[in-house]
Parts: C-alpha cells; structure tokens; sequence
C-alpha cells in the first residue's frame, strides 16, 4: 500500500519555458507520481511556469530576490516561511537559477532535487546553463551528453547524482538542436526522480544515491536496508 502523497514545492526562475514543472504537474496528475505540487515559487511574475501552475490551479507565490538584493538572511526567512508552512516533503528546482539559501538546504537534507541539462559533474557550477551548457558540451569534443537529476547541497550543481540519461552528440550539433534533445529527456528523468522519492526508494549512503528495488511484500524500508 502507497503511503500519502508526498507534498513538493516547486521554484522556478525568469522566462525559462516551464516544461520540467509540465511534466511534474502531468504526472503527479495521471499517477505516475504519488504526490501532490502545493504550490510554486517564482522570481518573478512573468514567468512562464507561473503560467502553467495556474492553468493547473496550483497557488503561486513571487518570490523577487531583488527586493531582497541586500538581505539574504530575509530572503531565506521567506522561503522558510512558506515551506514550513506548508510542510514540504520535497522541494524541486526547476529552472531556478539562484543558489538556494544555506538554511533552506540544512532545513531538507536530502529533500532538494534538481535537474541539469549535463552529464554532471561535467559543465555544471555558476553560469552553467541552458545554451551554456550545451555549447561547452560541443566544444569539449565529447560524444555523449545528457541531463542529471541530483540532491541539492551549498554548491552549484553539486550534491549526489540521482539519475542520469545519455543523448549522442552529433558532428552538425549547435546548442539549439542538442537542448531539443536533451530537454524530453530531462522531463522523463526528472519524473522518475521524484517518483522514486515519492516511493521512498532513494537514500544517501556515504555520498552516493542507492535506490531500493520497488517492495513486493509488507517488510518495512528499514528491513530493506533503508535508514
């Protein structure tokens, strides 16, 4: 038997599509994943994704780190604030751009995914995204790319590797043909990801990710090695 639905938030940035939190809001809805989107964070209202929580009447709330441009200790008690409110299982970053504030990771260990259009821990850190990426993984020579959904520490892009997908990279690849295929399979894995956390199937152990095999009879996590 599935326990509650999980309960996720979900950040979000600028004017990236939104299509990551698409896919997390179209699973959570068809059950792919056992949880529930309680709200949105956005750095701004415009913000495209802010668009698609509506149309899927998930409350939205901004966020702007500008008006908190000199106040990092206010900006981090606001997003505790409605994160403890709301008692967050788990906390998803989809396409947000900023490095969340140290007291919100020490507050969810573990509880913090994201997902990056790379092969991490390649072409990841500060400035590492989207054409940026792509273009650095073309120009390095390589022959595979891909995305990452990973736990989320103090550091850019770091944190324990969850999941990873691979995509070749094609001699007449630009950032833009590359991203159109890497993108499907960032929204695939980032739905996986969750639903495993969902399921209580992933767990850090000395700094890697195990996933446990889905329960086929009644024995609790614990007895499966889970702690």
């Amino acid at each position: 038997m599935l326990k509650e639905p999980i309960k996720i938030a979900v950040l979000v940035s600028g004017h990236g599509r939104g299509t990551n939190l698409q896919a997390l809001i179209d699973a959570c809805a068809d059950g792919r994943i056992n949880g529930k989107i309680a709200f949105v964070i956005g750095t701004r209202s415009d913000a495209p994704a802010l668009e698609r929580a509506k149309a899927a009447n998930i409350y939205t709330s901004i966020v702007s780190p500008k008006k908190y441009e000199n106040d990092s200790d206010g900006y981090s008690a606001t997003l505790m604030r409605i994160l403890e409110r709301e008692k967050i299982d788990l906390i998803c970053l989809c396409g947000y751009m900023l490095k969340l504030p140290e007291k919100v990771v020490e507050k969810f260990p573990d509880a913090i995914l994201n997902v990056h259009p790379a092969l991490l821990p390649l072409f990841g850190g500060q400035g590492m995204f989207g054409e940026h990426v792509h273009r650095a993984a073309i120009e390095s020579g390589m022959k595979f790319s891909g995305c990452t959904v990973h736990f989320v520490d103090d550091r850019y892009d770091n944190g324990p590797i969850i999941l990873q997908r691979t995509v070749e990279i094609l001699d007449e690849d630009t950032p833009a043909t590359l991203s159109a295929r890497v993108l499907p399979l960032e929204h695939e894995v980032y739905v996986e990801a969750v639903k495993l956390f969902a399921e209580h199937r992933v767990y850090v152990d000395a700094g890697r990710v195990k996933i446990l095999p889905e329960k086929r009879d009644n024995c609790s996590l614990s007895e499966r090695g889970y702690q």
